[in-house]
């Protein structure tokens, strides 16, 4: 199996399956001499995790990360950065009864036409759990880009949307509550939303916002590595994400160029930021901020139908702990995936700047 690798410079590797003895990653090209906040790293953890409140997938998971190399007295060395998090509340008998059944939207199927086999424990390698390695090498990522604030939030679920604009929100308000939104009214709501969904044994989608400030112009690579088009492709690699956009987005496509133009303030700043931050590929020091949509989880607790691995039409209906909307849970999952983006073209930035 490709494609386990994200970065050229800070570079992460993961492995693990869901319901295997552990997930782990290495961090490869983080910088030698960074003094790490072990307690923030676990923090980001912390707020990933399964079983943290009553909308989310009550599997106990504690997620507590091990480092094995790379750290020296809480310093990084500039070798590789190896660590591991452990499995410790699997339930794989939950998906005896999909074994030789496809579950709906799943990677079932696609997994056993290009593999052969699979892991049909939780989804083994195509598990969302795959996601707290991302965590962890965020977590380290932020703490290389400590002038650099990346904040994501709870935007919307389902059809409940925040509407007020980003710039008047507080982002020390998105802890406040489980659903992660900084407004409470639309957070109340939110929690609401899920909770009636959670009952019905169905599940709901959403959208979570990025918000990165104080970035400075200048990263990003013209034509195929251009800045967004590497975040588009972090946030996509994402499980359950099915659109992002940035800037001004779908939205830009409905206004004339006269209109949609950010015009300069003599210090380079522009008086709007319909750009994103980001033009011709390349960080122009505005806020960047995107937008993330999040399907509906594909495991529900309702009856389906589907087929078989003889592609017999079989009825199946879900099982186990699952989360009956994923957008609390992926908050700290675009903000570490950013993070990987920043770290990454920062290097690459002080590399052509050293050359």
């Amino acid at each position: 199996m490709a494609g386990n690798s994200f970065g050229k410079l800070f570079k992460l590797t993961t492995y693990g399956e869901s319901h295997g003895v552990a997930i782990g990653g290495v961090i490869d090209g983080c910088p030698a001499g960074i003094k790490l906040d072990l307690e923030a790293i676990q923090n980001e953890m912390d707020r990933r995790k399964p079983g943290q409140s009553k909308i989310v997938t009550q599997r106990k998971e504690p997620d507590t990360v091990e480092f094995h190399s790379g750290i020296f007295e809480g310093v990084t060395t500039g070798t590789p950065i190896g660590f591991v998090i452990k499995n410790t509340n699997q339930k794989s008998k939950d998906y005896s009864h999909i074994k030789d059944v496809y579950r709906p939207s799943h990677a079932d199927y696609t997994y056993d036409q290009k593999y052969g086999v699979r892991d049909y424990r939780g989804g083994g390698r195509s598990s969302a759990r795959e996601t707290a390695c991302r965590v962890v090498a965020g977590a380290i990522a932020k703490q290389f880009l400590a002038s650099i604030k990346i904040n994501a939030f709870t935007s919307a679920v389902g059809h409940i949307k925040l509407e007020k604009p980003y710039q008047e929100l507080n982002f020390d308000n998105i802890e406040a509550n489980v659903v992660r939104c900084p407004d409470e009214a639309k957070a109340e709501e939110m929690i609401a939303r899920i909770s009636e969904v959670k009952k019905q044994g169905d599940t709901i989608g959403g959208v979570i916002t990025c918000v990165i400030q104080n970035v400075p112009p200048g990263l990003g690579e013209p034509v195929f590595d251009k800045l967004h088009a590497e975040l588009g492709k972090a946030m996509l690699s994402i499980n359950a994400v099915k659109g992002f956009e940035y800037g001004s987005g779908f939205d830009g496509a409905k206004m004339l160029g006269s209109v949609h133009n950010d015009k300069f303030n003599e210090d380079g700043s522009t008086q709007t930021n319909r750009s994103g931050g980001v033009q011709g590929g390349i960080s122009n020091g505005m806020d960047i901020y995107f937008n993330v949509a999040f399907k509906p989880v594909a495991t529900t607790l309702q009856k389906q139908d589907t087929i078989n691995s003889s592609g017999e039409t079989v009825e199946m209906q879900g099982k186990g702990r699952h989360d009956p909307c994923v957008v609390p849970r992926a908050v700290p999952i675009v903000e570490a995936m950013a993070a990987l983006v920043l770290a990454d073209y920062t290097l690459l930035r002080r590399q052509e700047t050293n050359n």
